[in-house]
């Protein structure tokens, strides 16, 4: 992401480009304006169990359309079918969006029956009285698909347990909800998150929805419209495309009641305060050129925090996987890929675990750097560290595989620390301390006070550290300390994104003055009206693993077509394809 230390101009999520699909005319948006503004009511006040019959619609109609988005994708991103990454398109596009059509729709059955959401596991207090829920697993098939796996979303303060379920699923309490029409700005880089928003923005916030297609991956519109058709046809969602002209004409329209983007923080400040001079001294002087509520995912300079420990060297190979994946997945060109590896400086294993993060960037095929405006973000940061190691050649279609290690935490305007690469690139900064409790509380200081963005960051520890008491103390600690918005524990953070019943957004606080990763959550399919951070915790080692490690490739490319078919129709007769092919 773009920030004031930043050299290069254009956002890295919406550059200049010409999509696939002509831009949507004035007299097109105004029709579709006017029909949400007509239906915008009707909505609001739709009943429960219709709801449902459209989301079983939706489950059927994006199943059924799902080998062709994810063909339509991986195509558009330069990758052959049979690319061992071609199955990103499976597990980051089209499987969360089918599993959010099924967490919202259970979730709207438990309001129908007892008129809230049912929280699947144990709701605790901490002693300073900030209150946990357990989200994740929901289902027994949960557990045996993710074993080990949990997740919990912690409350911001003033929610306690007595108050909790008057914090449940807010819009379906009101007598006499008001409705309203939203605007959302889709992102370009991953299919799945523009229907995820348009779904959070329909079924939790109560609001239809306009979507403005970005133009990179306008091509999906017309599978998005043939998804969504049972929005589509009642009036309760119009898609429109264009780019920055038709996204500011939307932005200023006085029918557009709320707004939301995935992108950057300098879209987001021109949206809010316009841009050039004059938006640089509206925001200066605290005076906003839209009045109405624009909320934003707009990424990280996501960390991922190394705990010493009795590592072995299959330990260290497997976490070395765990990390290049969340790395290069999607060709880097995600808002939760790891940029910042933190790891104490004396650590005897520091070493040995770059040399194999090495060893496996090294073995990964080149990736077409599809995304605008890649090659001139990935010589900003080789113009500033020309002692990068790259791993493959560079041209005018692929970026290396890059890692830039031993940068010095004292310098706290590094382009590493202060912006998003968003591209093929990770960078690797160490910290002194006397023992590991004081290593684990400097790293959550130098995260939260000297990196950008607040959306998410992994923690490493291995369980034989965990038994050290103030070890495992200082882990709590952290996770309570840290200022973001998913965290995750041996598992990268990044798949709270997939979940639906965690949030996903930046950790709350930061107005529009300041807006870094941004504000509000999306998913958060129990509809969780306050929270704070989500907190995902996994195996050190998972078996098997994890289907979306890099590696894995031949394995998922089988289980995730059979994980979107269990998800449009759940029975345990397909249980046991699906285990024997994460066993293969």
């Amino acid at each position: 992401m773009e920030t004031q230390k930043e050299t290069y101009t254009g956002s890295p999520y919406f550059p200049t480009v010409t999509g696939t699909e002509d831009a949507s005319s004035h007299e097109t948006i105004e029709q579709a304006l006017i029909t949400l503004q007509a239906q915008k009511d009707a909505w609001a006040g739709l009943p429960v169990t219709e709801r449902i019959t459209l989301l079983d619609t939706l489950l059927a109609d994006f199943s059924a359309i799902a080998p062709r988005w994810t063909a339509t994708s991986t195509q558009a991103k330069g990758l052959t079918q049979d690319s061992p990454y071609a199955v990103e398109e499976w597990a980051a596009g089209a499987w969360p969006l089918i599993v959010m059509l099924r967490q919202l729709r259970t979730t709207l059955e438990q309001i129908q029956r007892t008129g809230k959401p049912q929280i699947p596991g144990a709701v605790t207090t901490r002693p300073d009285g900030q209150v946990i829920a357990q989200v994740f697993p929901r289902r027994n098939y949960d557990r045996l698909f993710f074993g080990g796996v949990n997740a919990e979303i912690w409350m911001q303060p003033g929610v306690t347990k007595e108050n909790l379920a008057d914090n449940l699923a807010v819009h379906y309490q009101k007598a006499d909800p008001q409705g309203k029409v939203s605007l959302i700005l889709g992102a370009g880089n991953v299919a799945s998150i523009g229907p995820m928003d348009i779904l959070t923005k329909l079924f939790i916030d109560n609001e239809v929805v306009i979507f403005k297609a970005n133009p990179i991956n306008a091509y999906l519109g017309p599978l998005l419209a043939e998804a969504f058709r049972a929005l589509i046809t009642p009036g309760y969602l119009r898609l429109v495309y264009g780019g920055a002209e038709e996204g500011a004409y939307l932005c200023k329209h006085a029918k557009i009641d709320t707004i939301h983007i995935t992108g950057s923080d300098k879209t987001f400040e021109s949206i809010v305060f316009g841009s050039g001079k004059a938006g640089a001294e509206r925001k200066a002087s605290h005076q906003p050129l839209l009045q109405k509520p624009v909320s934003g995912e707009l990424g990280n300079v996501s960390p991922v925090i190394i705990v010493p420990g009795p590592w072995s060297a299959s330990d260290i190979a497997y976490q070395a996987e765990h990390i290049a994946t969340s790395i290069s997945n999607n060709a880097g060109f995600n808002c939760n890929a790891s940029r910042i590896i933190i790891q104490q400086a004396d650590w005897s294993l520091r070493l040995p675990l770059l040399q194999q993060l090495r060893r496996v960037l090294a073995s990964q095929p080149a990736r077409k750097a599809y995304y605008p405006g890649a090659q001139q973000r990935y010589q900003t940061f080789i113009d500033a560290h020309p002692d990068a190691e790259q791993f493959g050649k560079q041209n005018e279609d692929e970026l290396p595989w890059t890692l830039i290690s031993g940068l010095d935490a004292e310098q706290h305007d590094d382009i590493c620390f202060t912006t998003e690469a968003f591209c093929n690139l990770c960078a690797e900064t160490t910290l002194p301390a006397k023992n590991t409790v004081e290593y684990i509380e400097r790293a959550v200081d130098f995260a939260n006070n000297h990196l950008w963005g607040t959306l998410n960051i992994t923690l490493i520890v291995h369980p034989k550290s965990l038994q050290d008491p103030a070890i495992a103390a200082a882990i709590e600690r952290s996770i309570a300390n840290l200022h973001y918005g998913s965290i995750g524990i041996n598992y990268w953070a990044g798949i709270s994104f997939a979940l639906g019943l965690t949030t996903w957004g930046a950790y709350p606080g930061h107005d529009i003055y300041d807006i870094q990763s941004g504000n509000g959550v999306v998913h958060n399919t129990l509809m969780f009206a306050r929270p704070q951070k989500s907190v995902l915790r996994g195996p050190f080692r998972s078996f098997p693993k994890p289907p979306w490690f890099g590696t894995q490739a031949a394995v998922a490319r089988k289980l995730f077509p059979r994980l979107v078919a269990f998800e449009a129709k759940p029975t345990p007769w397909k249980v046991p394809a699906i285990i024997l092919n994460a066993l293969a």
